[in-house]
């Protein structure tokens, strides 16, 4: 493993999941380019714009999506 502090947790996950995400959506909207075969340059093209935008927008809403759903929730009482 990379040996990074528990602490640091949020931001790998933020990292992790809005890669995946927008490799995944880029993907779906890239599959016009595969009839051209230019499916995987387009897919990565898009993919390095979306993800550069999302993950900052992941890492800084992360917090109080958090929050919100903790809100919108009850604690399982045992």
């Amino acid at each position: 493993m990379l040996g990074l502090s528990r602490r640091h947790s949020h931001f790998i996950y933020g990292v992790i999941q809005s890669g995946l995400t927008c490799a995944v959506a880029s993907g779906i909207a890239s599959l016009p380019l595969a009839s051209e075969g230019a499916f995987l340059a387009g897919w990565l093209r898009s993919w390095l714009i979306a993800w550069g935008a999302m993950l900052p927008v992941v890492l800084l809403a992360a917090p109080l999506i958090r929050r919100l759903a903790d809100a919108l929730t009850l604690e399982k009482q045992g």
